[in-house]
């Protein structure tokens, strides 16, 4: 059905009343009715390459239909981009961001602010994509740190029927350590209120609103939100946002500041309508359109026949060779969602030699196909990692890695999607324990310090506590890479010919009870009524010990007061309950 059909139309003829139904939103400020001119602004954040629709995604052919429309109605609108965008799907990285550049072309979007995500493929190629697009790339606060200039335009004005409109961009600080490193070498974020403050002095004698296009966010974990700019920066009229991916149906007012942001990935569209008398905003209103409001809304035709365009021009770059395998890299369900595999160590040999943390940890039901003996294409490579995910280092203790191990075979030898496949580390299963599975885990060549702290990498997905990984859903995000896709491919680049090995970092042991006949001796002295002392051998482990006087390791490390049961010495003294 046509976007302009009665029912969808009187969606956006009436956007007070009907958007107030779909959505229940309400006026953030509200004035008596006076006749005035009216700013429409659309936007959206944190796309991450999601142009296209599909079942949760409205997608950049039916926002193509909505802008069109209210044009239509009022050509007072702003389209508003707040960054993380041009990275994120294969649609978008098999051209580094070009395709998505392009695509916003020919939708007319009038600004953007880069996100740290449109980092991702490096500072130069930003500047590059920032040419390329129609629109600017507004970047108040992104400078060089040699002579404080930029490669990007701090603000523009734009002017409509009866008034003007200034906007600025800010990018988040964070982007030092949520994208590579080396993609912002040379390149300084400068205080996000400092440079608002700069920004409303600027505009606020040559317009009559001033917006912010940011990418902030408004989560409590960041050291600046949004939020703090706008308690502390007086005369941003509209704040629209990005990076923390949030929902605000109806915007947030901070002081005089409305802050919209429209969740992720298209699955919802912002308006905001400003109406202005005189030069004045009399009032301002935020609304988000969710994929069931836009259910009917027709895909506009030329959007689609560019994604069409993309897609085909992917299928030839998905046949690039990126290397040679000298052996067949195992991916196969049965296998890497039960125990180590080729193609496990190889992805967490990417992740760690990609972010120089101590360990590797990443679940086997990331993992989708095999990849054959020979040569390596990208389409290979896309096939057997497809999703979205990235490598994200976090900060995690010794005893937060056990437990994750823990969790990630509690199902062992049973197949699980949550099994983990690791680098920089290895372990043990004891396949007669019903609970707490591991019971060696070395760091390098050394038993792991429970209480130590290590940057581990792992993917965004497990890092946010999914698959069951709730251990590491609160640590401290130390930093953020591209798609693990993308991060294999160059490390096979490098590489040239790889011939990875499963090579014993996860080892299956079935800790036998002594037999009754012959046991074998043990140097046990008996120190006094219901007490045994036992002196370690070379070779040990806790969890032996514990199999020879039935009873467990975790009540023997309670008991000797023993806080890593990982690590015991030869002549290590053991006492023990009779």
């Amino acid at each position: 059905m046509n976007f302009r059909s009665k029912k969808v139309l009187s969606l956006f003829v009436s956007l007070a009343l009907v958007l107030g139904v779909v959505i229940g939103a309400a006026p953030i400020v509200a004035f008596a009715e006076t006749e005035a001119s009216t700013l429409t602004i659309v936007h959206i954040n944190d796309v991450h390459g999601h142009v296209k629709g599909d079942d949760s995604v409205i997608g950049h052919e039916k926002l193509q239909t909505i802008v069109k429309d209210l044009k239509e109605q009022d050509p007072n609108v702003l389209l508003l981009n707040a960054g993380d965008t041009v990275h994120g799907t294969t649609l978008a990285t098999l051209s580094s961001g070009e395709s998505v550049v392009g695509l916003m072309n020919i939708m007319g979007f009038d600004a953007m602010t880069p996100g740290n995500h449109e980092f991702n493929y490096g500072y130069d190629r930003l500047v590059e994509l920032d040419k390329m697009a129609e629109f600017p790339f507004l970047g108040a606060n992104i400078v060089k740190e040699k002579d404080g200039t930029s490669d990007f335009e701090p603000y523009i004005i734009k002017e409509f029927d009866g008034f003007k409109v200034g906007i600025f961009g800010i990018s988040t600080e964070e982007t030092k350590v949520k994208s590579h490193p080396n993609n912002t070498l040379g390149i300084r974020f400068e205080d996000p209120i400092a440079t608002a403050e700069k920004m409303v002095a600027e505009l606020e004698d040559k317009v009559d609103i001033v917006v912010g296009l940011f990418h902030l966010g408004i989560d409590e974990e960041s050291e600046i939100t949004s939020i703090d700019v706008a308690k502390k920066v007086e005369g941003i009229d509209i704040l629209v946002d990005g990076h923390s991916h949030s929902t605000l149906p109806e915007g947030m007012l901070v002081g005089d500041t409305l802050i919209v942001q429209a969740h992720e990935w298209t699955k919802m569209v912002g308006i905001v309508e400003v109406k202005i008398e005189d030069g004045n905003i009399v009032s301002k209103t935020a609304k988000l359109l969710d994929h069931e409001a836009t259910a009917e809304v027709a895909l506009d035709p030329e959007i689609v026949a560019e994604l069409e365009k993309i897609e085909a021009n992917n299928n030839a770059v998905l046949e690039e060779v990126v290397g040679v395998s000298k052996a067949p890299l195992v991916g196969e369900r049965e296998v890497v969602r039960a125990g180590e595999s080729n193609l496990g160590n190889l992805i967490t040999d990417a992740m760690l030699e990609v972010s120089g943390a101590d360990v590797a940890l990443t679940n086997g039901g990331g993992i989708r196909a095999s990849i054959a003996e020979g040569d390596i294409t990208l389409g290979d490579i896309l096939t057997t990692f497809p999703f979205t995910n990235y490598p994200v280092v976090i900060e995690v203790s010794g005893q937060t890695i056990v437990d994750a191990l823990n969790f990630g075979v509690d199902a062992y030898p049973e197949a699980a999607g949550k099994f983990p496949h690791v680098a920089g580390m290895s372990f043990v299963i004891d396949t007669t324990g019903e609970e707490n599975k591991v019971i060696e885990v070395k760091v390098g060549e050394d038993p792991i310090d429970l209480d130590a702290k290590y940057k581990l990498v792992t993917n965004d997905f497990m890092g946010a506590g999914g698959d069951g990984y709730t251990m590491f859903a609160d640590a401290t995000i130390l930093a953020e890479y591209g798609l693990l896709s993308e991060i294999l491919a160059d490390y096979i680049r490098a590489a040239g010919e790889i011939d990875p090995k499963v090579e014993g970092r996860i080892i299956e042991t079935v800790i036998e009870p002594v037999p009754e006949v012959e046991p074998e001796p043990v140097p046990v002295e008996e120190v006094e009524e219901g007490l045994t002392k036992y002196v370690v051998k070379p070779g040990d482990w806790l969890s032996r010990i514990a199999i020879k006087f039935d009873t467990t390791y975790q009540e023997l490390a309670k008991f000797n007061n023993i806080r890593n049961p990982h690590l015991i010495f030869p002549d290590q003294v053991i006492l023990i309950p009779n």
